[in-house]
């Protein structure tokens, strides 16, 4: 699959048409991990700045996963004997690993957000190997996932998770550890080589010192020691003083304002709207710009920026539509959004140990600079697996209720052609409801019509709207065949290019 060039010309200017099915869609695989038909139809014919500001309001308000019974445990906690500690380890981390990704299918914004922080704040669970850690990086991410970006990089900054990951826990006065100095800077808040030296990495490690109090059971949140702490003269972005954690974040902000928000803004365009941000025309730039004048307008709070993208015209224009591939966790939790077909824990476990066959461990990317994405996930490894995999998982969906099969198609139909005898109708519908922009040609689409339209079914059975002389015997909402032919069809678009795009 080629990776596609930006041709995307529209502006940030509000995007005033109400919106149709076609874009509503889009919204909310963006937005979301896509939605059912019901939330869909709502959808339509509301004004876009009104959803999006729904969503936003819906994502600022929601409160963070519960904490588990286990947030606060250390090493005593665990059974002495190291067998019997490792299972509940493992029973804890699946408990919370499946409480997030229900709130992925969930949450829209926020936990889309979230997830994208994941990938932005890097840490690696088999790094630190501690649940309570994890709970409250989590927690870090979802309380900021639309705040305020400057509040964010200073909390995050200072979990055990992230003291752990990039070694801040061994960062002492006498002895500075520049790992996380360095990625502060070329990850977090200005981009490789963006507005800082190598003396400024320096100079910032020793400003971060003394988050290396460890406690001696293990597993204990790290805790500042001001003995471990460089209590010396530093020289921060041409700032000279006896700085410290608080002040490498306000000189951050009050000297790279321009370059930060020009940097996240950049990886929030191409994350939400296309990966191509350096199109030759410039185009994506203008968009990027006007957005990270808003973020540094804003005091860095993000939901202004999301707001203004997210309603714009740029955002909702044709060349915006199905041209970012999806992740595994996009396969799998669409999947289940867009039909609506019942699940349980068992099925969210299933996605989350198929998508890290796949390249995507939750709580675990490969490195620090995260998960490439786009064309990384379609490579000759991983195509096939996500063919394979997508076809379990609706076999799996098909052998526990097969009629509701038939219901995603009277849903995706709507209730006028509930009962339709005509096919054409059938897979038009859920074509448009599983794909992004619909089939490439209409070849693709005849080949779809050959899938549905089973032997067992002959020909004049179909309606006279679709065939002349058809004598209406196949009906949608009672005909026996209907469950396997909407499978088999579902089947044949989930290897479709199409269906890998969103």
């Amino acid at each position: 699959m080629e990776y596609f060039v930006n041709c995307n010309t529209s502006t940030l200017a509000p995007y005033t048409t109400p919106l149709d099915k076609y874009r509503a869609a889009h919204l909310y695989r963006r937005l979301g991990f896509s939605a059912s038909v019901q939330t869909i139809n709502a959808a339509v014919g509301a004004n876009a700045g009104t959803l999006v500001n729904s969503l936003i309001n819906e994502a600022l308000s929601m409160p963070p996963t519960p904490a588990p019974t286990w947030a606060d445990w250390n090493n005593n906690n665990y059974p002495a004997d190291d067998d019997l500690a490792r299972q509940v380890r493992r029973a804890q981390s699946e408990e919370w690993k499946i409480s997030y990704t229900n709130g992925l299918l969930n949450n829209n914004l926020r936990d889309r957000l979230s997830f994208f922080w994941s990938n932005h704040f890097v840490t690696e669970l088999d790094v630190y190997d501690c649940n309570s850690f994890l709970y409250y990086y989590v927690n870090c991410l979802q309380r900021n996932a639309i705040g305020n970006f400057r509040t964010f990089i200073s909390e995050i900054g200072l979990t055990s998770a992230m003291l752990y990951y990039l070694d801040g826990v061994y960062n002492n006065g006498n002895n500075p550890n520049e790992n996380y100095a360095r990625e502060l800077y070329e990850l977090f808040s200005l981009g490789e080589g963006n507005g800082y030296t190598e003396e400024d990495i320096i100079e910032t490690a020793k400003a971060l010192t003394g988050y290396v109090e460890r406690g001696e059971i293990g597993c204990e949140p790290v805790l500042f020691d001001p003995t471990k702490f460089d209590a010396g003269p530093k020289t921060i972005l041409g700032q000279t003083g006896n700085w410290g954690y608080d002040d490498v974040i306000n000189i951050l902000f009050q000297q790279r304002p321009n370059e930060i928000a020009g940097f996240i803004c950049q990886k929030l365009y191409e994350y939400f709207v296309h990966p191509d941000s350096s199109d030759d025309a410039g185009n994506a730039q203008m968009i990027i710009s006007g957005m990270a004048n808003t973020f540094v307008a804003s005091n860095f709070e993000i939901a202004p920026v999301l707001a203004q993208l997210f309603s714009s015209q740029h955002f909702f224009d044709d060349e915006a539509i199905g041209v970012i591939i999806k992740s595994p966790f996009d396969i799998y939790l669409n999947l289940i959004n867009e039909t609506n077909f019942a699940y349980d824990n068992g099925t969210i476990l299933n996605v989350i140990d198929t998508s890290r066959l796949l390249g995507q461990e939750l709580f675990d990317p490969v490195d620090v600079a995260g998960w490439q994405r786009n064309r990384t996930w379609i490579n000759t490894n991983f195509m096939i697996g996500r063919w394979l995999s997508s076809e379990v998982f609706l076999e799996r969906f098909y052998q526990n209720n097969p009629e509701q099969f038939r219901t995603l198609a009277m849903d995706a139909v709507g209730a006028a052609d509930s009962n339709t005898s005509n096919p054409e109708t059938v897979v038009s519908a859920i074509v448009d409801k599983i794909t992004p922009k619909g089939l490439l040609t209409t070849q693709d689409f005849e080949n779809a019509m050959s899938v549905f339209k089973i032997e067992d079914v002959p020909e004049n059975y179909y309606g006279s709207d679709y065939i002349p002389g058809g004598l209406g015997l196949w009906m949608l909402a009672v005909r026996p065949e209907v469950p396997s032919q909407v499978f088999l069809l579902l089947m044949h678009l989930s290897r479709q290019p199409e269906f890998q795009l969103k």
